[in-house]
């Protein structure tokens, strides 16, 4: 795997084209995204109002870059990986669920759809309803642990890390791990 910044850029650009053109669930384009995962600014994944990939080249001296996978097939071999919006999951009354939405901070659109405050209302009732142990995670704003009470969350606020920020500032900060039915 190449980590040069310039092959690192025509290589989004293949996979936004990718994407443009349709072909995102493909195998060349599952392959571009690792790649640009495991290259990209902080591991971070971030799509701009079009849908394409955004996240600038990072600084690696070396990169830890897994080429075979044949270890998990038997651990996936069950497993139905899809991308849609998150009512649309079919869900059985036993599932375990674990959802990490955006965290309700001013900046949350790391994708072409935005994910605000009606999203993380929506997502929190739903799951309110599941019958199945629910485990949430967001930032501890003062609305979201009053959000997650007010339905019947069990809440936690722990301190976590920060890897990833725009100013470079790695305070760890309070997150809600909020639980239900466990």
């Amino acid at each position: 795997m190449q980590n040069e910044k310039t092959y690192f850029y025509e290589q989004r650009t293949l996979f936004n084209q990718l994407i443009r053109d349709g072909k995102a669930d493909g195998e060349q384009a599952a392959s571009l995204f690792f790649y640009l995962n495991r290259t990209c600014y902080n591991g971070l994944c971030r799509f701009n109002s079009k849908g394409e990939f955004n996240v600038p080249f990072g600084r690696y001296k070396t990169l830890i870059y897994k080429t075979d996978f044949s270890e998990y097939v038997s651990a996936f071999a069950q497993w139905e990986f899809t991308c849609v919006d998150f009512e649309k999951v079919a869900l059985e009354a036993g599932d375990f669920i674990y959802a990490d939405p955006p965290y309700d901070v001013q900046f949350t659109q790391y994708s072409k759809e935005a994910f605000g405050w009606d999203e993380q209302v929506r997502l929190a009732e739903m799951f309110s309803k599941h019958r199945g142990p629910v485990v949430l995670s967001n930032q501890a704003t003062d609305r979201i642990r009053e959000l997650y009470k007010k339905l019947g969350y069990e809440v936690t606020i722990l301190t976590a890390p920060r890897l990833i920020n725009c100013t470079g500032d790695r305070t760890p900060a309070q997150e809600v791990l909020a639980t239900r039915n466990l």
